[in-house]
């Protein structure tokens, strides 16, 4: 039998480190600690199922008071640290960019540090995003691209890289940080625009069954193109780069790309509304998605932001090769998913 450890999570009560904690229990023996910030509101929806799960507990986490990682850190000496929390809307961090700098950044050296004073054999691992290439010079894109982030937020995480690297390299730390192009899934959160299309699906659904007149759908740029996975076929590929013989960092993707304008289609199709039954009318702003005369999707200038990333496409074939790790869901069956699920929900009403 395997030797017990102890992983400590932070970002549990979101969409990653929610799925993280339910891959760990369901794979290993290990004690499972959920770092969260103490709130007035508790949001523990998505790990509500593990509340009487005695390998799973709870301790109060900020990550952005380093004196409180420290005393966390000191305290429990986990074998790994997995750092999932971050302000990962890209979106609004323009509007709060320090936030995102503090959250995604600066929070990463103080865990760092953490560890090399109190478990430098810790093994750890920080997110990583695909919003790191940004403004992308190759197609598809592998861990030798360089670094050209469009937003505060992928300059956030390039800064957290740099930060990993240079502690993997000072103090021979077991330390990484994947590049996850964009994943996605049932417990996505509300405001991220794959969450936002399939819920207002469902909605809109719901509506036109009842012959109540829809309210469209309001989205920006319909042509940028991602590299959409599932979030739970990532926290696989998360753990295995935890448990390599050297840290190396991995970009983890599906290896294909879709503009949201095709994720809008699918949703609606697998509700019914048939791509040969509906119709993009107009240019630009003024573009809409009709079936028949009814409105489904209409375009506001409010979400377009101040520096696009026009296309990611991920590379993983040295995940593939080296890591044995591979997606199990595709496009098609992550968007069906999403919808059932919001479907479900809308009924459940």
């Amino acid at each position: 039998m395997s030797e017990t450890k102890k992983i400590l999570i932070t970002g549990v009560t979101g969409q990653d480190g929610s799925h993280m904690v339910d891959y760990l229990l369901g794979n290993t023996d290990h004690s499972i600690i959920g770092g969260v910030r103490r709130l007035s509101v508790k949001n523990h929806q998505n790990i509500k199922h593990l509340k009487d799960n005695k390998r799973f507990t709870l301790v109060d986490l900020d990550i952005t008071d380093p004196q409180n990682i420290e005393r966390v850190v000191a305290s429990e000496k986990p074998n790994y640290f997995i750092n999932l929390a971050a302000n990962s809307f890209v979106g609004c961090s323009w509007d709060m960019a320090n936030n995102h700098m503090q959250t995604n950044c600066m929070a990463v050296l103080h865990q760092l540090e953490a560890i090399r004073r109190h478990a430098p054999s810790c093994r750890y691992y920080n997110a990583g995003s695909s919003e790191e290439f940004g403004d992308v010079q190759e197609v598809p894109q592998s861990e030798s691209h360089p670094l050209r982030p469009r937003s505060p937020y992928g300059a956030s995480k390039c800064a957290a890289r740099h930060l990993v690297k240079v502690y993997r390299e000072s103090y021979d730390l077991y330390a990484v940080q994947g590049w996850l192009f964009n994943h996605e899934g049932v417990r996505r959160g509300d405001e991220f625009v794959t969450r936002k299309i399939t819920k207002n699906v469902a909605r809109i659904l719901a509506e036109f069954e009842i012959g109540k007149e829809t309210t469209p759908l309001q989205l920006g740029n319909l042509d940028s193109k991602r590299d959409w996975s599932d979030a739970e076929d990532f926290v696989d590929g998360i753990w295995k780069m935890l448990n390599q013989d050297k840290p190396k960092d991995y970009v983890l993707s599906s290896d294909e790309t879709h503009t949201i304008r095709e994720f809008v289609e699918e949703a609606f199709n697998f509700v019914g509304f048939h791509r040969s039954a509906c119709e993009w009318k107009g240019e630009g702003i003024n573009e809409k998605y009709f079936h028949g005369s009814e409105c489904f999707v209409e375009i506001n200038s409010d979400f377009y932001r101040p520096a696009e990333v026009d296309l990611l496409l991920g590379d993983s074939s040295k995940a593939r090769e080296e890591l044995g790790w591979e997606p199990k869901t595709n496009f098609y069956q992550l968007i069906k998913k999403m919808v059932d699920k919001d479907v479900a929900s809308v009924i459940t009403w």
